[in-house]
């Protein structure tokens, strides 16, 4: 039995289906169960409760051959740092105590600082606990940038008519489709194939630049979208005027700094330690992200 934590999420939704197909059992972990019915009717069975219930996931846990672990994100919170450590450590304390065998854990790049970069940072611990739990083979996926982070940039672009972020014009980072990371997720939970723990980076077929991104949405929408270098301040203040609370738009400034730096992809090796997934920032684009600027096709 394998237990997918956000089974109707962008990654666990595409996990859990891969493994109900291999006709595996599945036990999905979900706040609303009618968000999952779906996936019950492709035989999944869905447990509803509380991350934050470490007694809960003890007992979801109990059993499993296998956990697909993440901290879900929750917009909602004034302190951020604070609600992923008590999420970590609810997961951490299951699995210990369920004695799991194997988790497959969504991490992130950048994961390996401890502080300095935003909501990253609180990853870092999440990957320390679980691998000082004895016995546990954990393996912990690092993904770049998720091409469904674009969406959070829609009231920018159809308000302003620009993508406006705090990075240089001409930096490259790693972006990558969700569903490429949920593939190489359920193939590494199906092989079994990790010991200790240890790090995959996933990302996608090449890497972007904001500026590149803005000129494949322009030519997808029909409408010319320029991409502006912002400054931290500009970034942290603009979302805050959008709702965002202040300690997570802070902490995505601290982020975009950390991207920028030189140390952000350290131990990343396209060639060796990565998994390089299939869809193309254009094919995002052209056949998702598109429709939510222009709507659907008649």
């Amino acid at each position: 039995m394998y237990v997918i934590l956000g089974g109707t999420g962008n990654t666990g939704k595409h996990i859990a289906e891969t493994l109900l197909a291999a006709g595996k059992a599945v036990t999905i972990v979900s706040r609303d169960g009618a968000k999952a019915q779906d996936l019950v009717a492709k035989g999944a069975v869905v447990a509803v409760g509380d991350l934050h219930d470490s007694d809960f996931l003890t007992q979801t846990f109990r059993g499993a051959t296998a956990v697909y672990s993440l901290v879900p994100p929750k917009w909602d919170v004034q302190d951020w740092r604070a609600y992923q450590i008590q999420i970590a450590t609810s997961i951490t304390l299951a699995v210990h105590s369920a004695k799991v065998p194997y988790v497959v854990n969504l991490s992130s790049m950048g994961a390996h600082f401890p502080e300095g970069a935003g909501p990253v940072s609180a990853l870092y611990y999440l990957e320390h606990m679980l691998n000082n739990v004895p016995g546990l083979n954990v393996l912990h996926l690092r993904p770049g940038y998720f091409y469904q982070n674009l969406y959070g940039l829609l009231d920018m672009i159809k308000h302003m008519g620009m993508i406006a972020q705090p990075l240089a014009a001409d930096f490259t980072f790693s972006m990558v489709h969700t569903t490429d990371i949920a593939t190489i997720a359920a193939q590494r939970l199906l092989n079994l194939d990790f010991k200790g723990h240890s790090v995959q980076f996933v990302v996608g077929p090449r890497d972007y630049t904001f500026e590149e991104a803005a000129a494949i949405i322009s030519k997808a929408s029909g409408n010319q979208v320029p991409f502006v270098a912002s400054t931290t301040e500009q970034t942290v203040q603009g979302m805050i005027g959008a709702g965002i609370p202040a300690t997570i738009a802070e902490g995505y400034g601290e982020l975009y700094k950390a991207i920028a730096s030189s140390g952000y992809t350290e131990g990343f090796d396209r060639q060796s330690n990565a998994y390089i997934g299939q869809i193309s920032l254009e094919q995002f684009v052209e056949n998702e992200l598109k429709y939510a600027l222009v709507g659907e096709p008649v």
